[in-house]
């Protein structure tokens, strides 16, 4: 365990912001952890996972703790059932492919999502119709201001969409050190009725798919939509999809027919961000070294060199213009740091 100062963040955060930090630790175990929290000498500390979830304005004036915790076990299965232990810093994909790879089925639809699995609760993350919650069994953590550990299950991480306890009550008091899932031997509930998944199958001649074909179609999905953050920095959805009334869907509807929605209740549904931002007139629109991906709205990025604050300015321009348009507030996804 070794802090060093000054050190840039770039090669860790996928917008490819280029800030600096005080002082910088790469953790590889609890025990290393446990330790780092409890130095007194840097009273403000950051927690970094994968870095796919953060657009970073400013330098950081403070103990920035990238966690990398790595390890994947079994602790418990019967016939029908595998319940999976993954460490904080497991690459989410990576971690869906093991699963698919041995077999596991559940967070197929959750192809492709940066990240890593320690901050996957965090916002509940989701996709094509699957959710965090629908896989989640329980965490383990360990709290920031005295190192005591803690366990959340389910229930107790009061998921939403796109939002957990950890952004809630317990926003900034826990460390999630790794987290386990329940996931399915046979018998797979497959998902595959959300967005274009369904045609992707028909596309690739796939009649009866596995959980392996539906990885397969959403990564397909997901490459021919979004940037690969390697090559264009940034964070994926930056917006949340915003949850509207059926009376507002309504009068909408009078103006633009094609308006897309998915049923949330009886007295709401779900516009996709995406649709509400290309309308506005977004979509594919550059700024120097900035602005919104030519194949997918929802996705702000980095051309090069820009700074966190000029994509700030650019999301809260997005912001003001759909509210302007439709009456809608759409939340940003992302944390703003």
């Amino acid at each position: 365990m070794y802090i060093q100062k000054n050190i840039s963040l770039k090669p860790f955060n996928t917008f490819g912001i280029d800030v600096q930090a005080d002082y910088f630790v790469s953790v590889n175990s609890v025990e290393e952890l446990k330790s780092v929290l409890s130095l007194n000498d840097y009273p403000n500390k950051l927690i970094l996972g994968g870095g796919s979830n953060m657009l970073l304005t400013k330098d950081v004036n403070a103990l920035v703790i990238h966690v990398n915790l790595k390890g994947i076990e079994i602790v418990n299965e019967n016939e029908h059932e595998v319940y999976i232990k993954a460490y904080a810093g497991e690459n989410w994909h990576e971690f869906v492919l093991w699963c698919i790879n041995n077999h596991y089925g559940g967070v197929e639809n959750l192809s492709l999502i940066p990240g890593n699995v320690g901050t996957a609760p965090i916002q509940n993350i989701g996709a094509y119709g699957v959710e965090l919650k629908d896989v989640f069994h329980s965490c383990e953590t360990i709290a920031i201001e005295d190192g005591s550990f803690a366990n959340f299950s389910n229930a107790e991480c009061d998921f939403g969409y796109r939002n957990s306890i950890f952004k809630q009550d317990a926003k900034g008091k826990y460390i999630i050190t790794c987290v386990t899932f329940k996931l399915s031997k046979k018998d797979h509930k497959l998902h595959i009725n959300y967005g274009t998944i369904a045609s992707q199958l028909d596309t690739m001649n796939v009649s009866n798919p596995t959980i392996q074909d539906i990885s397969k179609a959403v990564i397909a999905i997901r490459e021919s939509k979004l940037p690969n953050p390697k090559e264009i920095g940034n964070s994926g959805s930056f917006f949340k999809n915003p949850v509207i009334s059926k009376a507002l869907f309504e009068k909408l509807l009078a103006n633009f027919e094609d308006i897309p929605s998915y049923p949330v209740s009886d007295t709401e549904v779900k516009v996709p961000a995406g649709w509400l931002i290309e309308k506005a007139g977004f979509k594919g629109k550059r700024f120097g070294d900035y602005g919104v991906h030519k194949n997918q709205a929802l996705v702000l990025v980095n051309y090069g060199n820009a700074k966190g604050e000029d994509i700030l300015k650019l999301s809260k321009l997005i912001q003001d213009t759909v509210n302007r348009l439709f009456n809608i507030n759409i939340e940003a996804e992302v944390n703003i740091i």
